[in-house]
């Protein structure tokens, strides 16, 4: 199946996000609240994470095994991400769009994040992890390496308890299209 690129990253540079339904059919979703990482001093996360962070027990890589990652992301009870979805994911890293933000622990992944760039907007997808810890090194460090490229935007698109011990927090759609603005002015590299 053919795909047009340029109208997906417009449809993410407009707000929405594309999801599967429980037939697998792809659609197109926007929401009245979204949830943001912050990418200031609100971001937090357990003291315990300090003491894996201090130990260095994992490192970091970007794109390393990215098919892998989306795999993680979708290999659940009920997911979103329909082999066809996979298959953009796929077409959009290509493009240089999408990308894994990995933890590793030797040479076993570890965990990741599964997100898409545009200009300097984030956009979260799914995260998972197969070693304890593994995808909220890479949530601490993805925010750090944002930070340091001066994205304005980590999109998590919908809230969860685990979103929340990181300080994640809602804000309606005016603002978050006011926010996806501007980011869509910078040109920020997550690489």
């Amino acid at each position: 199946m053919q795909y047009d690129i340029a109208a997906i990253i417009q449809g993410y540079a407009q707000g929405y996000f594309l999801m599967a339904d429980d037939s697998d059919r792809l659609g197109w979703y926007g929401s009245r609240d979204r949830t943001l990482i912050p990418l200031d001093e609100r971001f937090r996360y357990p003291k315990s994470l300090q003491r894996v962070l201090n130990q260095e027990r994992f490192t970091v890589a970007i794109n390393r095994d990215f098919q892998t990652v989306v795999a993680g992301c979708s290999n659940r009870e009920t997911t979103w991400i329909s082999p066809e979805l996979e298959e953009i994911y796929w077409l959009l890293y290509q493009k240089g769009y999408a990308y894994s933000f990995e933890t590793w622990q030797g040479d076993e992944l570890a965990g990741g994040i599964l997100g898409i760039v545009i200009g300097g907007a984030f956009i979260g997808e799914s995260m998972f992890y197969r070693i304890t810890e593994g995808s909220k090194v890479a949530m601490v460090k993805l925010v750090e390496r944002l930070r340091q490229r001066k994205f304005v935007l980590f999109d998590a698109q919908m809230m969860n308890p685990h979103l929340e011990r990181f300080g994640a927090y809602r804000i309606g759609d005016e603002e978050h299209q006011a926010l996806l603005k501007q980011a869509l002015q910078r040109r920020c590299l997550l690489v």
